[in-house]
């Protein structure tokens, strides 16, 4: 097991950018971002592979794959019963999925005998990690053990959040959360950024919680803010990424900086080295 003991220094190998997609709350646009940052990131040539960590298989149906007959799926890698190299789909968008449906709801059970049950997912990425750029995780929003298994194989958490008074006591909790897996599990973790999710700009209150995120969390919020928009609603019921259903469309315009802003991060931290050792937020 590689476990806390068999991490390395990944500033020195090039491996995949690991980011794991969460928020505790639900309907914040974790999905969303999850699948058209994939589609985004690969649109701009690079390799990504998309874990759908979700028994809904929200994600996977987002990619236009059928979840009801996807076989084997996330579940079956949990439990060592297959590899990511047999599992992994090549979508018709340029990215890579590991697909899910409701039996990844019984890996809760299936996982509780079986030793370092926490670092399941990040065991199976280890040599697969090697072939992608970025490889992003839809969690659910429960802090459950899959969600676990996707903190402990992430490097960075983004965090996708609507601007809205709830959102900001939730986040509270969630830093909590981060905090224990990092102490824990997960010496490296970090978060890589605050995403601003279904923005009204007409809304005082929006308004006003967003200059609470970016005075109180300063770079750690993404310049890029993704819109409330009627077209990223609709691209999933066609099984494809917003940039596929209508590239002219503010929502694909939004997740197409987004994924140059996470480039422009990623080349920018390579050129600084190691992190910094913090989770990157204030206590």
């Amino acid at each position: 097991m590689l476990g806390i003991r068999g991490i390395v220094d990944l500033a020195q190998v090039d491996l995949a950018k690991i980011l794991a997609v969460t928020n505790q709350k639900g309907g914040v646009g974790k999905t969303t971002t999850a699948v058209n940052l994939s589609a985004c990131l690969a649109e701009l040539g690079q390799r990504v592979l998309l874990i759908d960590l979700d028994p809904q298989g929200n994600a996977t149906t987002g990619c236009g794959v059928v979840k009801r007959v996807a076989l084997p799926t996330v579940y079956q890698i949990l439990i060592g019963r297959s590899t990511i190299a047999d599992t992994r789909l090549v979508t018709e968008f340029g990215f890579d999925v590991l697909p899910a449906n409701r039996e990844l709801a019984g890996a809760e059970i299936d996982l509780i005998d079986i030793a370092q049950r926490e670092y399941r997912l990040r065991d199976a990425l280890v040599g697969p990690r090697g072939e992608y750029d970025f490889v992003l995780l839809d969690c659910p929003p429960a802090l459950n053990m899959l969600t676990v298994n996707g903190l402990v194989a992430a490097d960075a958490v983004m965090i996708p959040m609507q601007c809205e008074y709830y959102a900001l006591e939730g986040l509270t909790d969630l830093v909590a959360t981060l905090k224990k897996v990092r102490g824990n599990l997960n010496p490296v973790l970090e978060i890589e950024g605050l995403l601003r999710t279904m923005f009204d700009p007409r809304s005082t209150l929006t308004q006003q919680v967003s200059r609470e995120l970016e005075g109180h969390f300063g770079a750690k919020v993404y310049r890029t803010i993704i819109p409330r928009n009627v077209r990223l609603a609709e691209a999933p019921s066609y099984g494809k990424p917003v940039i596929a259903f209508d590239r002219s469309s503010k929502g694909a315009q939004a997740y197409l900086l987004l994924a140059e802003e996470i480039l422009e991060r990623r080349a920018s931290a390579r050129g600084r080295g190691a992190s910094s050792g913090e989770l990157g937020v204030a206590p």
